[in-house]
C-alpha cells in the first residue's frame, strides 16, 4: 500500500511516550514503543485504533517516568516510532503489510506494541518465532481465551488468535499462562491451553489476591515453569479487558467479575526479570472509556514493564 498516514495514527512529530523521542532522533534506542491502530477485526464495539494515541497522551502524566519501587526511569533507553502504516479494512493486507516493519523493529529494538484489537498478536508471534528460530513462551492478561476456532464465522480474528498460534507452532503450549479468563466459553474452548499442558489463572481464581505474599503460589508457579524450560524466549500479551470494567470500561468487549489493576502491577512488578522479549497491549478503546481510567491503566501497564526493563539491565 501507498505510505498514507491516516488521520487517527500518531505522529512522531508530536511526543511519544513518556514524551520519548522519536526513532528517528534516537536510533540506536535498546526499546521502543509502536503503535498498531488496527481495530478491524472488533466483534463488539469498534474503536480501539485510537488507542495508541490515548495511551500515549496517558503516559505524559507520568512525568520523569521514575518507579516508586525500583527507583529507575526507562526515559534514557526509550524511543517511539509512531504508529505503523497499514491498510485498515482488510485484515489480511494489515497482516502482509505488518510483517517486514515488524521484522525490522525486533531485529534491533526491545519492543511494546500498542493495539488495536488482538488480533495484532498472531502476526507478531510469527515474527518472534521467525526470529528466535523456536515457538515462545507467552504471558496472555485476558478476559478471553481466544481459542476459539472461528470468529463469528470467520476463520480469524481476535479472539481465534491463541488457538491459530499453538496450531502453528509459534507458542509452546506447555509454556503458556493465561490470566483473568472468564468470558462464557464451551468447556473445550476455555480449557484449550490446560488440556495442552497449559496454565490458566481465571479471575475467579484470583478473587481477593492482590499483595505479593497473596499471589506468591501464582507467581512461583509460573516462575518454576518457565525455570524448568531453560532460557526460553517469553512474550506479553496484555488485553485491557482482563481488568474489571470497573476499572477499564474503554474496551471492545467489557466483562464483569474482573481483575483490579492492582492485581496487574502486582503480577507485572513481581515477574519483572523473566526472559522477556517483547510486549502487545491490546483493545483500549477510548470512545467508551471514563475520565480516561482505561487509558490511564494501559498506559501504567506499560510503563512498569519499560521500568522492569530498565531495572533488569
Amino acid at each position: 500500500m501507498g505510505d498514507y498516514t491516516f488521520a487517527f495514527q500518531t505522529s512522531t512529530t508530536h511526543a511519544g511516550f513518556l514524551k520519548a523521542p522519536s526513532l528517528a532522533a534516537r536510533p540506536d534506542a535498546p526499546c521502543v514503543v509502536a503503535g498498531i491502530p488496527w481495530d478491524g477485526s472488533t466483534t463488539n464495539r469498534p474503536g480501539s485504533r485510537f488507542g495508541p494515541y490515548q495511551i500515549r497522551r496517558a503516559s505524559h502524566m507520568l512525568c520523569d517516568g521514575t518507579h516508586p519501587l525500583w527507583g529507575v526511569t526507562p526515559l534514557d533507553i526509550l524511543a517511539d516510532a509512531g504508529d505503523l502504516t497499514l491498510p485498515n479494512t482488510s485484515l489480511a493486507g494489515m497482516r502482509e503489510a505488518l510483517a517486514p516493519q515488524v521484522a525490522a523493529l525486533i531485529a534491533r529494538h526491545h519492543m511494546v506494541w500498542l493495539g488495536g484489537d488482538h488480533s495484532i498478536t498472531l502476526p507478531l508471534l510469527r515474527a518472534y518465532r521467525a526470529h528466535f528460530g523456536r515457538p515462545l513462551a507467552i504471558v496472555h492478561f485476558d478476559a478471553h481465551c481466544d481459542t476459539w476456532t472461528d470468529h463469528f464465522g470467520e476463520p480469524s480474528g481476535h479472539g481465534t488468535w491463541v488457538h491459530e498460534a499453538i496450531v502453528e507452532g509459534l507458542i509452546d503450549p506447555t509454556l503458556t499462562v493465561q490470566v483473568g479468563i472468564r468470558s462464557s466459553a464451551a468447556p473445550e474452548t476455555a480449557r484449550y491451553v490446560a488440556d495442552r499442558g497449559g496454565l490458566i489463572y481465571t479471575s475467579r481464581d484470583l478473587r481477593g489476591l492482590e499483595s505479593a505474599g497473596q499471589l506468591s503460589q501464582v507467581l512461583q508457579t509460573v516462575r518454576d515453569r518457565f525455570a524448568a524450560a531453560g532460557p526460553v524466549p517469553i512474550y506479553l500479551s496484555l488485553d485491557i479487558d482482563c481488568l474489571d470494567p470497573a476499572f477499564a470500561p474503554g474496551t471492545g468487549t467489557p466483562e464483569p467479575g474482573g481483575m483490579t489493576s492492582s492485581q496487574v502491577l502486582t503480577l507485572l512488578e513481581e515477574w519483572h526479570d523473566l526472559n522477556w522479549v517483547g510486549m502487545d497491549l491490546c483493545e483500549v478503546a477510548p470512545p467508551y472509556d471514563h475520565a480516561e481510567l482505561t487509558s490511564n491503566a494501559a498506559s501504567a501497564f506499560v510503563w512498569t514493564y519499560l521500568c522492569g526493563r530498565t531495572k533488569a539491565r
